[in-house]
């Protein structure tokens, strides 16, 4: 999540970047994600933003934005795997973050889109975060005019599922 709308300071990752240090965690937190990305964007983005060599886990947080452009699930569970692959090549731990897809766009692709997530984790023995907008999706005080994009109340909410996922890591 890059944190589109908000101000710097108020971007997840900076944000749980304070949650982790306010609790005593000596870890660093670092924004791959680019506003408005794709699975298919990630992927074109993966090999060289995972080529530090002090990576320990990556939060794989994309696929809210195929959904809302309806891209087919089975392109966008291709190219999550694909990163997958790419960062346990690199001995990087997968934390894997769901979404859910609305009844919009029907029921099959509704089916299809939701299961990608936990089918990844099963298959790659990830970590799942079932849904990463747990708490904060369809509630207008969490979230921008936009309805879509959490605000800087719905980012703690986030912040906090993400810190209770990586500290079941260390």
């Amino acid at each position: 999540m890059a944190g589109y709308g908000l101000p710097n300071e108020k971007h997840l990752s900076v944000v749980l970047q304070r949650n982790l240090v306010s609790e005593g965690h000596n870890i660093e937190v670092v924004n791959g994600s680019v506003s408005g990305s794709t699975s298919a964007g990630g992927l074109n983005i993966a090999e060289w933003t995972l080529t530090e060599s002090d990576i320990d886990l990556m939060i794989l947080c994309l696929g809210a934005n195929d959904m809302l452009r309806g891209i087919n699930p089975k392109e966008t569970k291709n190219n999550l795997e694909k990163i997958i692959k790419i960062a346990k090549d690199k001995d990087i731990t997968v934390i894997i973050a769901g979404m859910i897809a609305p009844i919009s766009y029907g029921l099959n692709y509704k089916q299809t889109f939701d299961k990608i997530f936990a089918d990844l984790a099963k298959k790659y023995e990830l970590q799942l975060v079932p849904f990463l907008l747990e708490g904060v999706a369809q509630k207008p005080e969490f979230n921008l005019s936009d309805g879509m994009h959490p605000n800087d109340q719905g980012t703690i909410i986030i912040s906090n599922t993400l810190k209770d996922a990586i500290l079941k890591n260390l």
